[in-house]
């Protein structure tokens, strides 16, 4: 597997690792701490051994998984387990092929930068998949994947049963599932959760200028804070951005005489679409 920027590195597809038995725990198990609940493997339907087997694969120096998640008109959300000796990390990135350089949407390593996504985003993205486009396409794994860089403070109501949904579907025992669930959308360990909002028409003087459409960051440890998403593209691909990222509706298509009260492209982002 190739991608720029990390040609010298040993990148490989990592799709079927999200089928080992510890798969989940150990990608996710960090997220989970707090002083009162400190988190076992058992809360992902694991054993120790499955666990620790699954992260040596996961932080193995010599295959770095990549995880590729394409969804609507190209795009694709790259996740790269950075497997530097002194330096490991998880790279989160946003491509398309039309595109000079990625979108920075988080880091999870020694340095983090994020949020990178809003609820209304990653659950979008989830349920996007594009099926002629090579990657992961299950749209639980697709959440679970992308949960690390989430970072939101008006969650709706009913997204710890959302997750949890997406948890059983990925083999957590649903009597074992609301739990993680909870704690994984309690505080993030790394950063705080994010107000988002479509960007002021009028920035402040000398900043880059905001394109509408897609929503930007208030915490400022976020790569996406007060600077476009994707960098050196134009008004009409950051539209296509947008209207993949859910943000901004997909022009209406209807046929003569048959009203519609729905945009192209919106997702379903209840239950049963995980």
């Amino acid at each position: 597997m190739l991608i720029e920027g990390y040609e010298s590195a040993p990148l490989v597809a990592g799709d079927e690792l999200t089928g080992l038995p510890g798969f989940w725990a150990a990608y996710l198990l960090w997220m989970c701490r707090t002083e009162e609940n400190p988190p076992e493997p058992s809360w992902f339907g694991a054993d120790e051994a499955d666990t620790d087997a699954a992260y040596e694969a996961l932080a193995d120096e010599t295959r770095w998984p990549v995880f590729r998640i394409p969804f609507s008109d190209g795009h694709s959300v790259l996740v790269v387990g950075r497997n530097v000796a002194d330096e490991p990390g998880t790279e989160y990135v946003v491509a398309h092929p039309a595109w000079d350089r990625r979108g920075h949407l988080a880091t999870i390593d020694g340095h983090h930068a994020g949020p990178g996504l809003s609820w209304r985003e990653l659950t979008h993205i989830a349920g996007t998949p594009d099926p002629e486009a090579p990657g992961i396409q299950a749209p639980h794994v697709r959440l679970l994947l992308l949960l690390p860089v989430l970072g939101d403070s008006d969650l709706p109501g009913d997204a710890a049963a959302f997750l949890g949904a997406a948890l059983v579907r990925a083999g957590v025992p649903e009597g074992s599932a609301p739990r993680p669930a909870e704690n994984l959308l309690q505080d993030h360990p790394l950063w705080e959760a994010a107000e988002w909002a479509e960007p002021s028409p009028s920035p402040l003087s000398g900043a880059e200028p905001l394109l509408p459409g897609i929503l930007h960051c208030d915490q400022p440890g976020s790569p996406r804070c007060g600077r476009n998403l994707a960098q050196g593209i134009g008004p009409e691909h950051h539209a296509r951005l947008a209207r993949a990222l859910g943000t901004l509706p997909a022009p209406r298509r209807t046929a003569p005489g048959v009203a519609s009260n729905r945009a192209d492209g919106d997702a379903a982002c209840g239950p049963a679409s995980i």
